[in-house]
């Protein structure tokens, strides 16, 4: 990973990851070979926050039918990012 904007692909904003922004805590969707360490790092440096820590999910590819075409989606990571009690960020 050269630059902390290619580990952070983007928010991820549904009803429950906003449930999650009241505690400041905040999802995102992040490269597939990032760790968690890393993330901290991209997170702190970008958003200028103190992060307290990182919980990653690997979202597996589902598979899709066009005709009779077949495919899978293409594979997420998530990472679920709790920050300290004075930092918050705006999406």
């Amino acid at each position: 990973m050269d630059h902390y904007r290619d580990i952070i692909k983007a928010p991820i904003i549904t009803e429950k990851s906003s449930d999650l922004a009241k505690n400041n805590t905040y999802v995102f969707s992040v490269d597939v070979k990032a760790n968690k360490t890393q993330i901290k790092q991209a997170i702190e440096n970008v958003f200028d926050v103190k992060v307290e820590n990182v919980n990653t999910v690997n979202v597996k590819p589902k598979k899709k039918r066009v005709g009779r075409y077949t495919g899978k989606t293409n594979r997420v990571k998530k990472a679920i990012v709790k920050l300290a009690k004075d930092s918050s960020i705006e999406l």
